[in-house]
Order: structure tokens, then sequence, then C-alpha cells
């Protein structure tokens, strides 16, 4: 079988004119007795290529009632420059085989306008859209510049494990595994015996993979995880996701203001390059109903500004003084909300600011106690129209400080034995932060639904495919 050239290196100049074999799926057919038209797509890029074929042709004679909307096709001809107005090329094609059929009585994406929420119900070819293929191709896109601007800086890409027995977060919401019965399990004094399961004791997808990150930051001193992570939280909104992808760096010997020019810069690196390498497609998606306007221009602003730094107890104060109603009121040692951030980013500052040294009440257990006894050193990095992009803080790492933590949280100790360990043999100083994967594509590619980020979303009451 010939190998086929893609849409996207023909629009990309990357091949010249001449003969060649293309295949795709059909967007439009049009014929009339002198010439006929098939606009198609092979989801390479954002562009579709026009076919012109000639209405006598065998093949196309043979075929032509079948070349609808969704239907796939190989063709050979030639590529030349097109005289027509709005496209540099066009396809004249000699032989064309009809792959595979698409009544259009039952094919479901006609050639109209099909909104987001239809789109979910055809996961099984929601792909095949303009809409979806742009958003995939930028995923991948940020996928690749996420692991070079790690790889390109010395880190070491970790595995970190996806079934758990640790809690990273402590807030229980998390899916548990297991190969009992559920029906009839085991049980001892009225409790399951997890003494019978296949790990012997209680085991759960993982919420995070920064804890087993620490260890190997220990030995490696700067790594990072990219893989999913689970929350059995019964959120059904627009930025909840059952499960989703992580991006946490860890590193030894970064201290608090280490960590934010790191977050800063690794923000704006994946912009950056998601701006060069995919322009079509951000475009494409820019030009959208649901996008709002500038979406483009807000994201060279972001990926061009120095991030404004503020701490918590000042952030607190901007708000109170602000003369906004908010719906969350303002005090201090609330939890900021993301109409609190986006005043902070969209009306104050005007751009992106890293808000630091939270309330340690509101924190979890690992990040470190500042010496107020009352703050401790996180932050979250906010953009402007979304929010919180990035969390992060620096890690205790002074045993008993964690220990007094995790204890005085209610936690089990003895689930964090060997992280209490890793602070009695050559403990130091560390860092780290996470990136919702999803999250960063919802605001790069301006769509307004996480579930419009992820070829499979996963929610409440969906787990479909």
């Amino acid at each position: 079988m010939a190998r086929l050239t893609t849409i996207r290196e023909i629009l990309e100049d990357r091949v010249p004119v001449g003969a060649m074999t293309i295949g795709g799926w059909i967007r439009t057919h049009r014929q009339s007795k002198r010439v006929s038209f098939i606009e198609l797509s092979d989801g390479t890029c954002a562009g579709n290529l026009q076919l012109v074929l000639d209405p006598t042709n065998p093949d196309y004679q043979a075929v032509a009632a079948k070349l609808t909307t969704g239907a796939s096709i190989r063709a050979e001809g030639e590529l030349v420059l097109s005289p027509a107005k709005g496209q540099k090329y066009e396809f004249q094609a000699k032989a064309l085989e009809l792959v595979g059929e698409a009544d259009p009585e039952q094919f479901p994406l006609q050639k109209k306008a099909h909104s987001l929420e239809f789109l979910r119900e055809v996961l099984h070819l929601r792909p095949r859209t303009a809409t979806m293929g742009a958003v995939l191709r930028v995923r991948s896109a940020a996928a690749f510049a996420i692991h070079r601007f790690f790889q390109d800086r010395g880190f070491f890409y970790l595995n970190s494990p996806i079934i758990s027995t640790s809690d990273c977060e402590g807030a229980g919401q998390m899916f548990h595994v297991t190969t009992l019965n559920i029906d009839n399990p085991p049980r001892v004094n009225g409790k399951v015996d997890f003494a019978e399961d296949f790990f012997k004791e209680p085991a759960s997808l993982t919420v995070s993979g920064q804890l087993e990150g620490e260890i190997c930051a220990m030995g490696l001193s700067k790594i990072y995880t990219f893989g999913p992570t689970f929350r059995a939280e019964n959120s059904n909104t627009t930025r909840h996701l059952a499960e989703f992808w992580m991006i946490e760096p860890e590193m030894a010997f970064y201290e608090l203001e280490d960590n934010m020019s790191l977050a800063q810069e690794f923000v704006q690196a994946v912009i950056r390059e998601l701006l060069e390498k995919c322009p079509k497609d951000l475009e494409f998606l820019a030009a959208q109903e649901w996008a709002q306007p500038g979406h483009i221009s807000n994201l060279q602003s972001v990926a061009e500004s120095q991030f404004t730094r503020l701490d918590y107890t000042e952030a607190i104060s901007i708000l109170e003084k602000s003369g906004r109603s908010f719906e969350y009121p303002v005090s201090w040692g609330i939890d900021l909300q993301s109409e609190h951030e986006r005043y902070l980013t969209d009306d104050h500052v005007k751009g992106p600011v890293t808000v630091v040294n939270y309330p340690k009440d509101i924190k979890a257990f690992y990040m470190r106690l500042n010496e107020d006894g009352k703050t401790v050193r996180a932050m979250d990095v906010l953009v402007p129209r979304l929010g919180e992009i990035v969390g992060g803080s620096q890690r205790e790492e002074r045993h008993d400080v964690l220990l007094g933590k995790i204890r005085a949280m209610g936690l089990d100790e003895s689930a964090y034995w060997w992280y209490l360990e890793l602070r009695k043999f050559g403990t130091v100083p560390h860092s780290g932060f996470g990136l919702g994967f999803e999250r960063l594509l919802m605001y790069v590619t301006g769509m307004q639904n996480i579930r419009d980020v992820i070829p499979f979303p996963r929610f409440p009451g969906f787990a479909k495919f």
C-alpha cells in the first residue's frame, strides 16, 4: 500500500506538488455534470483539502452515491496549485477508492453545527469534528512541551504508582481498589477484613504522585511525574473530573522562592511553545462562540508578563478594600474562591499573580510551617480569566514538626511512616507543585468545560468507553 501524504504535510508546504496518495474522511461532497468536489479531512491539522474529480471517471461513478459526509476514502492523483481563491492547493484525483461507508440516515455528524453537549454523547465520533480535532492536537503538543521543559532542565521523569495505600491530600475522596466480594466481604469484628484482600491492606487509586515524587527527589534531586490521578469527589461541574492528568515536579534543595520561579517559567514556556507550534488550531478555537474575546492576546500577555507576588494576608486586605460584593465573604482564614482569584488577576493586578503564605488550617499537612506558626509556605499561581492554574509549596522537611501536623490533623501516622522516615535520613529543604493538565488545556484552548479537553471524560454518573 502506498504511503499516504497527510494534509498537514501539504498545507505546511512539506511536500512538493505532484503525484501522491491521500486518505481521510469526507466533510462535504458536491457534484455536477462537469466537475465534482470533495472536502477532505484527515485530522492531522485544522485545514481541509479540496479534491477535484471528473464525474466521468469510472472509479468515481461506481461510488458517487456513497461519497457522503463521514465516509472514508483513499485517492491517488496530482497535487496542484489551486486557481481558486482562499486555498493554495487542490488535489486532482485520478483514482478513487471508497474505504468505509457512512449512511447519511444514521451518521450523527452531518455537515452542520453541533453543540458541545451533543458531541459528549458521541465520544467515539467526536475526534472527527473540527473542534475536538483541534483540542486533541493541542493536547498532544502540550504534553510534548511539558516533557521538553523538564528534560531540558535536568529533571528525571518518574512513573508514580496508580494504585496506592497513601492519601496524599488526607481528604479521603478516593476510589477503592479491591478483589474482595463486595456483596459478601470477609469481616473481623464487624469490619471488612482487608487482610484477605489482594494487597492485604486497603488500597485506592492515587490522588497524587507527590509523596512518591518526594521519595525520588531525595535521591535524584529533580524529578517530575506526569500521569493520571483520581478523585471520588461528587462535583458535577465544568471544572471537575473524576479522572484527570497531573504534572508534579519535586525538587531537592528548592525553597519557596525557587519553586515560584520555576512555576512561572514552566507556565510561560508551555504557553509560548503552544502559540508557536499550534497557531492554526488555537486561532480556530479562539474564533468559536464560547471563547472569550482577546483569547490569543491574553495568552501572549501571560507568556511575557512578570508574575506579581502577593502575600495571602495582603491579598485578603485587597479583597476587603475592593468594594466588591463577593458571593463568598472575605476574611482572613478563608480559602480563596475563583471569584476572589479573578478579581486579583483581572481587576487589581491585570496580570498573573502568585499568592503565598496561606493559613495552615486550610492547607495540606505536608506544607512547611512558617515561623509565625499560623501560615505555611504554600503558593498558588493565578492567571487572568481562570484563577488558580498551579498549586504548590515548600514541603515540611523537619521530622518533629511534620509529625505534629499529622497528629493535629487526625491522620494515621502509621500510614506515613516512610514519609516521616525521609526526614530522619539526610533530610533537606525541598519543594514542588502540581498543575492539572486539563485545567491548563482549558486555559490555552479557551474551552469552557473540562469535559471537552480530554478524550474520554469521567465524572459522576459517567464512565463510558
